[in-house]
């Protein structure tokens, strides 16, 4: 995790708030999507494809995953947690890049 910075504490409530909140997935549900995995089949196959490519995502996904027994709640819900949590990873690796590269800077 980075250090604290001025936005640290949105990030963390944000965070609380799709991990810890009732919703009309399971928390487990969306700490997997948070962590970019999913149930297999279907919902594994729409969290990839949100996680890697999102512009990918099409109505024949939408449709199977609501075949796997999903509404449109929890189908957003996957999605807004798979999505921050792809950001919250890239946040994170940007961020050791960039003190990784101010140190080999300040040597």
């Amino acid at each position: 995790m980075h250090e604290a910075d001025r936005f640290s504490a949105l990030r963390a409530a944000v965070q609380q708030a799709i991990l810890d909140r009732d919703g009309a997935t399971e928390r487990e549900t969306r700490r997997r999507a948070y962590d970019g995995e999913g149930t297999p089949g279907a919902i594994a196959e729409y969290v990839a494809t949100v996680r890697r490519n999102a512009y990918r995502v099409d109505d024949d996904m939408v449709a199977a995953v609501r075949q796997a027994g999903l509404g449109d709640d929890a189908i957003f819900e996957l999605t807004v947690a798979t999505a921050v949590g792809e950001a919250m990873r890239q946040f994170d690796a940007a961020m050791a890049a960039l003190a990784a590269a101010l140190a080999e800077g300040a040597r």
